[in-house]
């Protein structure tokens, strides 16, 4: 992460997955990153996405520390209570629906809230959060998927406008909403049956477009080859 300069501090947010795994490596390979702290449901202390209280808790365990110059939230679920997407309006199920929303929307805007104020705020930093390029309103050719749509959609709503209001006391703060292609993982698995992507692939992509985005007033939209997503 060049543009971070020779020293700089990372958090990894969901990092038990196959992407935030592959983010930690990536990081604690770079020789200007000081150093890289892990956070999933498996660290102690852990955290839940549906639990505020437990993300401030952990907001205040690491505000121990100096700030950090890179937060990646790699957090995320597209099976929900053992259901998949949906594939019609008829399978659009109530409790999927909002669990989905509570999941992929709602808890990593919470987080945002609690983990922005451990960030440099006079230096060049970078919030990144997985997204989905099915999130996207104006790519939506196929339909289907109804509730991680959704929620993604509503995700990417929630760091554009977080974005704006952050950047005005943060002006070199870049936010990141990041497609990281079809990458093979748990999630993935049961809806991909070949040509996914190494984790690892992705990531040094990610990390690279991370890197050549610029700050400005809101959230780039951006996958893993650096090209931009509309909204």
């Amino acid at each position: 992460m060049k543009s971070l300069g020779a020293s700089y501090r990372a958090l990894v947010v969901g990092s038990s997955g196959a992407i935030g795994g592959a983010f930690v490596r990536a990081l604690q390979h770079d020789p200007a990153c000081q150093e890289v702290l892990c956070i999933s449901r498996l660290t102690h202390p852990g955290f839940d996405l549906e639990d505020e209280d437990s993300m401030a808790s952990i907001a205040a365990e690491l505000a121990q520390g100096g700030p950090f110059h890179l937060i990646v939230d790699a957090t995320g679920a597209l099976t929900i209570d053992h259901l998949g997407p949906e594939k019609s309006l008829h399978a659009l199920h109530a409790p999927s629906l909002l669990k989905s929303m509570a999941v992929n929307a709602v808890g990593p805007a919470l987080l945002f809230k609690h983990l922005l104020p451990l960030m440099a705020s006079k230096q060049r930093a970078i919030y990144a959060k997985l997204s989905a390029r099915v999130g996207s309103i104006t790519d939506n050719r196929k339909g289907g998927w109804y509730s991680y749509r959704a929620a993604k959609a509503a995700l990417n709503m929630l760091l554009h406008t977080a974005a704006i209001e952050a950047v005005r006391k943060r002006p070199h703060l870049v936010v990141a909403a990041l497609q990281p292609g079809t990458v093979a993982s748990t999630l993935s698995q049961p809806f991909v049956a070949s040509g996914a992507l190494a984790p690892e692939t992705s990531v040094t992509g990610m990390l690279k477009a991370l890197d050549e985005l610029p700050a400005l007033s809101g959230a780039h939209f951006v996958d893993y080859q650096g090209q931009a997503i509309p909204w």
